[in-house]
């Protein structure tokens, strides 16, 4: 709009140059100004209504995650390392964590292009540049969402069959093998525009799958992709974690019946409080994976499904950055969740790491301990 009026004050002659220097002015302080015209159809409409960001919100939006890119190194890099070299915590569950801790890594390839692109103030690479950025956030975002799922999964199987329920070796070979599975489709079809497509978003300098374009496919496409990367895992979250609880409680009364009949406080080696601290622990750590999940990707549903459905004039660049710097926060701290609360990786980090100040008695002496103080207890009854 700003190249046509432009042209056609050429056209009127010198008289209308003031007029000229001001449409300039206006079209170098609109966002998508510093885009070439080649690549200018890579900009949506509704991004010309805005004006231009400040170069100090992309210089702070790169200081964020520069120091997101250390912290998710650190933490996933850690979690990969320990648990993948412990012969104490080699176990088909802890390959999921390690599995979460890969795609949180994924998504942290993306950050140092942020940051470059947050310099140039617009996209590098253009087309080519928006669609390795949106390969690495869709493969890791669904394939973190997903992982979340398989680990609730296998949570409530451990927990509420202890001797038979357990995943094996192979099957959890197979359920990771599934998650990357999960993640391929709605990375590959807008990759390759066989459906949807991955478009600058925001302050230009991230990109996302596209859900501005007014169509029918791509409404449809939204709409499928936030049940599929949404909708289902958040689903399964839910129904696995309230079905865990459910068990535990079942367990516990369970234990209380039996405890009566046999005339005893407790059947539990350290007495009730063993029993109602591990059911607080799984509330807790399930509470906070399932905020976590809110947290990361409720923001980026919202924002999709505004901008196809909804009332689009929400969407400013400030907002639509929010859901992006979320996730990424997210997958910086996603792994501690699962691995602070695992009492063997604690004494790892123990061992390895001790200038991180863990603190945790070794697992196997703890339990060797509390047998030997089951059974000296026990004694004087039996005699």
């Amino acid at each position: 709009m700003a190249t046509n009026f432009t042209q056609e004050l050429y056209e009127i002659g010198p008289m209308a140059y003031p007029l000229k220097m001001i449409s300039n002015e206006v079209a170098e302080n609109m966002l998508g100004w510093n885009i070439p015209e080649e690549h200018q159809d890579l900009v949506h409409e509704h991004w010309r209504n805005f004006p231009a960001v400040s170069k100090y919100w992309h210089y702070c939006l790169a200081l964020i995650h520069t120091i997101l890119v250390i912290t998710s190194l650190t933490g996933n890099g850690i979690v990969i390392w320990i648990f993948g070299t412990s012969k104490s915590l080699r176990s088909a569950s802890n390959m999921f964590v390690i599995n979460l801790a890969v795609f949180d890594l994924m998504m942290m390839l993306e950050m140092p292009m942020l940051v470059v692109n947050s310099f140039y103030q617009r996209l590098v690479g253009y087309q080519l540049g928006c669609d390795i950025y949106g390969v690495f956030g869709s493969l890791s975002g669904i394939g973190g969402a997903i992982t979340n799922a398989v680990i609730a999964f296998d949570r409530y199987k451990t927990i509420s069959s202890p001797l038979d329920g357990r995943i094996n070796t192979v099957q959890a070979s197979l359920l990771i093998a599934f998650t990357w599975f999960w993640a391929l489709p709605f990375t590959i079809l807008p990759a390759t525009r066989i459906w949807g497509r991955f478009v600058p978003e925001g302050f230009l300098t991230t990109c996302s799958f596209d859900y501005f374009t007014d169509d029918q496919d791509t409404k449809v496409f939204v709409a499928c992709i936030f049940v599929w990367s949404y909708c289902i895992p958040m689903s399964l979250i839910c129904y696995f974690y309230s079905q865990l609880f459910g068990a535990v409680r079942l367990h516990e009364r369970m234990l209380q019946e039996q405890a009566k009949k046999m005339n005893v406080k407790s059947l539990a080696s350290n007495k009730e409080d063993a029993s109602r601290s591990v059911e607080i622990r799984i509330a807790k750590v399930a509470f906070t994976i399932f905020f976590l999940f809110v947290c990361a990707w409720t923001p980026y549903a919202f924002v999709a499904m505004t901008g196809a459905f909804g009332d689009r004039g929400l969407l400013t660049p400030v907002a639509t950055m929010v859901p992006a710097v979320c996730c990424k926060v997210v997958s910086c701290i996603d792994p501690w969740v699962y691995a602070i609360n695992h009492p063997r990786y604690r004494a790892e980090l123990q061992k390895r790491l001790p200038w991180m100040g863990v603190r945790e008695q070794d697992p196997d002496s703890v339990s060797n301990t509390t047998s030997v103080a089951t059974t000296q207890s026990q004694a004087p009854t039996e005699a």
